[in-house]
């Protein structure tokens, strides 16, 4: 995240507090942050508090957050309903490595929500839960190899950080052999070597892959929509002839629901495109911000655990992270909060419409309507190598100008807008709209004076699972 690129008429937020706090954190927390994707340097945010849409930072600015802190919340900060079930929880103890009640039945949720679920168990988080059934899926096919696609993120460890957020799309190599590209340094080259990059949406690529490497594949790992570009939708039929080649080569299908978990619907991108993957990973709108997430799928696959598969974790299943996935996901099976944050999702678009419209500007829009992004570009992307090919500096520019303004999307044109219940309240989405209306218009002006700032938004790829 750089400086203020648009007008100088661009408002100004107050940062004292949040500068000292830079100061303070930059000499224990490398970056000053606790996670890559939050350390922007002195515009890092440092934040106070949060209740329903709304987030206030240490300054006491305050934001309409289209974050959600990356997706999880999907209620609303602070939520009531979910705090007060937590809160009586957790007196009883939190953490035991024994297995409560609360544990099965968040589990039992979780089947019955995604009713192609057999079984599941818990991890704290989606980078576990990617990393878990990474390999569950090579121990039950006994094969080695796992099939991932260009710009997806699927978490942070070594298997899953390959091919995920280059700004250079040269250095995915040729577009008929991509190369595995490692996502920063310390990654071993035999684990790379596992991992076999695709190009999402191209069924023949797989087909031609499948047949030279698929007595080798364990499975292939898939965000439904590819969250790390703004969403980008399959193409119709695109996972329906996915599923279908997985079946003819015996390769396990992924479906890494991380973020369209609970999100798209109550059985998630699974029920939504129609699809029965083998396995699927889940977390951030299953706890509604705590840190919940699991990995489940078919019974054969996942009775590989406890004798021939590892798994374990401290954490996993403790009970905050257990009550609030309870809680979190009998509130979105019993009322009609996914239908209200769909509609405001729509709401929120069909302003931006009538904003971007008059300006002539081509534009696309992408995702859901709860988990949405906006390309600048004529044509509708089908793979994250065209995201290369939008016009990301005046969407960082927009971004960045809507936080001054009292609005807060990430920074970045890969990342989605998140949509949670609570936005549906008050004058939120006319918030949101007249902070883009005003920084679509100062960056506008920024780009005609040549003002336009570059920054680097590959530094920004907050597409954090866990």
């Amino acid at each position: 995240m750089t400086a203020d690129p648009t007008a100088p008429s661009t408002p100004r937020l107050s940062r004292e507090r949040q500068l000292d706090m830079y100061r303070r954190a930059t000499k224990t927390l490398p970056g000053g942050a606790d996670s890559n994707f939050r350390a922007w340097g002195e515009d890092t945010i440092y934040v106070d508090r949060g209740k329903g849409g709304l987030v206030w930072d240490l300054d006491g600015n305050e934001y309409v957050d289209l974050r959600m802190g990356y997706g999880p919340v999907i209620l609303g900060h602070g939520d009531d309903r979910v705090d007060d079930y937590v809160n009586e929880r957790m007196r009883r103890g939190v953490s035991f490595s024994l297995t409560s009640e609360d544990e099965v039945r968040a589990m039992e949720l979780v089947c019955e929500l995604n009713g192609w679920v057999d079984m599941a168990r818990m991890t704290v988080s989606g980078t576990e839960a990617t990393m878990h059934a990474m390999r569950v899926a090579r121990a039950f096919t006994g094969r080695t190899k796992i099939v991932k696609f260009e710009g997806q993120y699927h978490g942070v460890h070594d298997y899953a950080l390959i091919s995920v957020a280059p700004n250079n799309m040269a250095e995915l190599g040729d577009q008929d052999n991509p190369v595995g590209l490692a996502w920063g340094r310390g990654i071993p080259e035999a684990v790379a070597r596992t991992i076999i990059p695709a190009r999402y949406n191209n069924v023949e690529f797989l087909r031609r892959l499948f047949e030279r490497e698929g007595d080798d594949i364990a499975a292939i790992i898939v965000e439904p929509v590819l969250g790390n570009a703004q969403g980008i939708m399959p193409q119709p039929g695109f996972h329906q002839a996915m599923r279908a080649l997985t079946e003819e080569f015996g390769i396990l299908l992924i479906f890494d629901e991380v973020k369209t978990g609970f999100r798209f619907g109550r059985g998630g991108a699974a029920e939504y495109f129609g699809i029965r993957p083998d396995l699927a990973t889940y977390a951030k709108a299953m706890g509604n911000g705590y840190p919940s997430a699991a990995f489940g799928g078919r019974r054969e696959i996942m009775e590989m655990m406890p004798s021939k598969v590892s798994h374990g974790g401290t954490y996993a299943g403790n009970r905050v992270a257990a009550a609030a996935a309870v809680k979190t996901l009998e509130i979105l099976r019993d009322t009609n909060a996914l239908e209200v944050i769909e509609a405001t999702g729509r709401h929120i678009q069909d302003g931006l419409r009538e904003v971007l419209n008059p300006t002539g500007l081509p534009y696309q829009f992408t995702g859901h309507p709860s988990m949405f992004g906006i390309m600048f570009t004529d044509k509708v992307a089908s793979e994250y190598r065209d995201w290369a090919n939008t016009d990301h500096e005046l969407y960082d520019a927009i971004a960045v100008g809507m936080h001054a303004r009292g609005a807060m999307p990430e920074p970045d044109s890969r990342e989605p807008w998140f949509v949670c219940e609570a936005h549906a309240g008050g004058d939120t989405v006319d918030r949101v709209i007249t902070a883009f209306e005003d920084s679509l218009a100062a960056a506008l002006e920024a780009r005609s004076r040549g003002q336009l700032a570059k920054h680097d938004s590959g530094a920004m790829s907050q597409s954090a699972a866990g």
